[in-house]
């Protein structure tokens, strides 16, 4: 077993107290922040962190590297992007801009379907390669996991092939990174569809029937939402995603109050997204869950929707996380960690729900147990910035200051 040792770093954010209150209710002092910290830790665990002072002698230690003006903090983890598309929809941003709602536009041909007409015009190597370009973007923030969704494709060939173009990144990419596939078939309705219903039996349930049998997806979601998927067809999705073992997302309560985190809630998914019209129902109903809110900031902010009430959320003790939503029509824009610096104030997060946010928390979104903190047991994965204080990263906003994984370039001892 090959053993790490990094040392002298200004700050190690270990997230031990919010780790402890499973990433609720949670105080600045839960960020458990150590001064001139050091960890030790083989390619499968950490197995020690403290002061660098405090290094325990029984450890065989095979690379050692020194990190004087880094601070290190747990990998940031995107739970929620749709990076896989075709073309882009400027023109529909700035219809927005002049007065035009997102859903007239999809009522004019726009929205989720001329994306979708976009994205079946391109092969397989041609996604191939806009997915790799914009996922090494992304990583250069910071972020370690990633998960990707399907759903501009809405026939099953085009979907599967969605899903084999992520499972191949997943190939290409570990362990550096960690990509996760989602199915979203369930996104949009077709136009040659007159009812979601024929639609999810047609095309979403087959899919997901084949693509749990191929190994190839992670999780299933489903745009539940008025003028999209119905109570009835998130059930089916539910019951069969139970039936193959695939764990549920949902896309829930994003422009109306349709008790999609309640239904998200009852049917055990990892997570409930977008939130921003959900009811006092529905956050009682995630507080005394296991499911996971994951607020998804830029979305409001681009289609100018206002904002979630995390405050809310976070003071009913819902366990709440943040992504990207990083997709053509909602939010074009893929910087996490940007995303959650400007939110935050109007959240009203302090730093640990913040941090949380995009790390801990984000992981539970992903049904990750041993990931989003630095303590002994959890995943060595880490995100490392040139800084002498972590609250430099989300005070100066846009300047990446993120420092690529160490350890393939370490010294030996």
């Amino acid at each position: 077993m090959t053993l790490h040792l990094w040392k002298n770093f200004e700050q190690v954010v270990s997230l031990q107290g919010v780790v402890s209150k499973d990433g609720r209710k949670l105080i600045p002092s839960d960020l458990s922040i150590i001064p001139n910290g050091a960890v030790i830790f083989s390619d499968e665990a950490i197995l020690w962190v403290g002061k660098s002072n405090n290094i325990p002698k029984q450890f065989d230690i095979d690379y050692s590297d020194s990190f004087h003006g880094h601070v290190l903090l747990p990998e940031i983890i995107d739970s929620h992007t749709h990076l896989i598309f075709g073309g882009d929809r400027a023109h529909e941003y700035a219809q927005r801009l002049n007065g035009v709602d997102y859903q007239e536009i999809a009522k004019q041909g726009g929205g989720i379907n001329y994306t979708v007409s976009e994205t079946n015009k391109l092969t397989y190597d041609e996604l191939f390669s806009i997915a790799e370009r914009r996922m090494h973007k992304i990583s250069q923030y910071g972020i370690g996991s990633l998960e990707i969704k399907t759903g501009y494709s809405l026939n099953i060939d085009g979907e599967i092939q969605l899903c084999r173009i992520i499972h191949k990144l997943k190939e290409k990419y570990s362990p550096r990174l960690r990509i996760f596939c989602t199915l979203m078939a369930a996104h949009a309705i077709p136009p040659n569809y007159n009812h979601s219903a024929d639609y999810i039996q047609a095309v979403a349930i087959p899919c997901l029937e084949m693509t749990a049998k191929e190994g190839l997806i992670d999780f299933v979601d489903i745009f539940h939402e008025r003028g999209y998927f119905t109570d009835e067809d998130l059930e089916k999705i539910a019951s069969t995603a139970a039936r193959l073992g695939v764990a549920l997302k949902v896309h829930a309560d994003e422009f109306n109050d349709n008790h999609g985190a309640f239904f998200a809630a009852h049917f055990n998914a990892v997570s409930a997204d977008h939130l921003l019209k959900v009811s006092n129902a529905g956050i009682n109903a995630l507080a005394q869950s296991k499911t996971v809110a994951t607020l998804l900031p830029g979305t409001g902010l681009f289609l100018g929707k206002g904002m979630a009430n995390a405050r809310q959320l976070l003071d009913a003790g819902v366990k709440v996380a943040l992504a990207s939503d990083y997709n053509p029509g909602s939010c074009h824009y893929d910087n996490l960690l940007f995303l959650a610096s400007i939110a935050a104030p109007s959240y009203k997060m302090n730093l640990a729900e913040l941090w949380a946010g995009i790390t801990f928390n984000a992981a539970g979104a992903l049904g990750l147990m041993t990931s989003g903190a630095i303590l002994p047991g959890f995943l060595p994965r880490f995100s490392i910035f040139k800084t002498k204080s972590f609250e430099h990263i989300t005070y100066t906003w846009g300047e990446n200051t993120f420092v690529q994984d160490k350890r393939y370039s370490e010294t030996k001892v």
